[in-house]
């Protein structure tokens, strides 16, 4: 967040929308226009569970998008990271197994670390998880992981999204197991065509009984990172242990920014304001992919992405993105490498770009830079096998 942060760099790192994308004049109408009892609860504590009106038009919202919430109940958190958390205390003592994707989203990674889980990553292609590998992976462990975390839409880093076919053989594969499936679904609402919005249908609408699914969304791809505002949708008996590891959190998440988001949803500015987003990415994406096409040494491959923030790039295995980030990042460019994503922090042949929080008048020079910066180090390499 640094590197992204910086003022006199290009980058790509950012896995954040552009600042100039966010809707401010729609947030200060919905302020301005609050009643003062309304204005006075933003700056109130709120109920753990969320903000009760914000509760009703989250429910609203997923029913839109096919999700059972009557046999569930939703939790607001701070962040979609938050719910992660929660989740993870809730159910990891040190030493217990989680199964993620490999790659896999690093901020999710962080706090599987920290509750001292041990991380066992199944591997992923253009069109989801490996599910051999995934079969493999159960059938080979002496104990029963807690859950299986993986990102079907738009993923973060590799920026595929699962086919229905593999979201079935994967529930196929955990019925019965006792595995739970941790669903992260921060960014299906950022589809680039309407006739494929399909593909973004979550596995906790698909109504299978004999996998406990526990869902998790966020606003800060669709409103705003700094809203901090994420949720979880869950059985009620995973709700209620969740409810008080939040409590014991931060008690409740900001009652401010939770009116805000209300009103936003409830008064219908979010599904205008999606297709301004969905746009706007779509014409960086076809910027950074052209772009891309046109720069980039044919040694360099990648799948082009159906939405989201993301293109993830394939290097040759004899380099490493850490030593193309070393060359670009003197010349103002930056990116994420390759083995922040990997579980074990060794896998490199990768590296991810995000053309959310990029200005559209600096992706052709970030590219130019970035595809000189490869051929020098694959020029540097060729030398050294030789």
């Amino acid at each position: 967040m640094k590197q992204a942060s910086g003022k006199s760099m290009i980058s790509f790192a950012g896995g954040m929308p552009n600042n100039d994308l966010f809707p401010l004049k729609q947030i200060d109408d919905i302020y301005n226009s609050l009643p003062e009892e309304i204005k006075k609860l933003c700056f109130q504590y709120g109920p753990t569970s969320g903000y009760p009106p914000l509760v009703k038009s989250l429910e609203n919202y997923l029913e839109n998008k096919g999700l059972a919430v009557g046999n569930n109940k939703i939790l607001i958190t701070t962040g979609s990271l938050q719910a992660i958390s929660i989740i993870t205390q809730e159910f990891v003592n040190e030493g217990d197994i989680i199964l993620t994707e490999n790659p896999s989203f690093v901020g999710a990674l962080s706090v599987f670390e920290t509750f001292g889980a041990e991380i066992h990553s199944i591997p992923i292609d253009k069109d989801g998880i490996d599910i051999q590998a995934l079969k493999d992976k159960i059938n080979s462990l002496n104990r029963t992981p807690k859950f299986l975390y993986v990102t079907p839409n738009y993923h973060n880093p590799a920026g595929i999204i699962y086919t229905p076919e593999r979201k079935k053989e994967l529930l196929e594969v955990l019925s019965g197991t006792g595995i739970i499936l941790l669903e992260d679904d921060a960014y299906s609402d950022l589809f680039f065509k309407v006739k494929e919005k399909h593909l973004t249908r979550s596995m906790k609408s698909f109504g299978v009984k004999d996998v406990e699914i526990i869902y998790t969304g966020s606003f800060s791809k669709i409103l705003g990172p700094g809203f901090r505002l994420g949720y979880m949708l869950s059985s009620e008996e995973i709700f209620e242990k969740a409810e008080s590891v939040k409590q014991a959190f931060d008690a409740c998440t900001s009652n401010f920014m939770q009116i805000l988001a209300n009103e936003f949803l409830a008064q219908h500015k979010l599904e205008p304001y999606l297709e301004f987003l969905r746009n706007e990415y779509l014409e960086r994406k076809n910027l950074l992919q052209r772009h891309l096409e046109a720069y980039m040494p044919e040694e360099i491959t990648w799948n082009e992405p159906k939405g989201g923030f993301y293109i993830w790039l394939k290097l040759p295995a004899h380099i490493k993105s850490t030593d193309i980030f070393k060359e670009t990042v003197k010349e103002g460019v930056v990116f994420v490498t390759g083995r922040t994503f990997d579980p074990a922090s060794k896998k490199d042949d990768r590296l991810r770009l995000s053309y959310s929080n990029m200005p559209k008048d600096s992706i052709e020079k970030g590219v130019v830079i970035l595809s000189k910066a490869i051929k020098r180090v694959l020029e540097n390499s060729e030398v050294f096998l030789k």
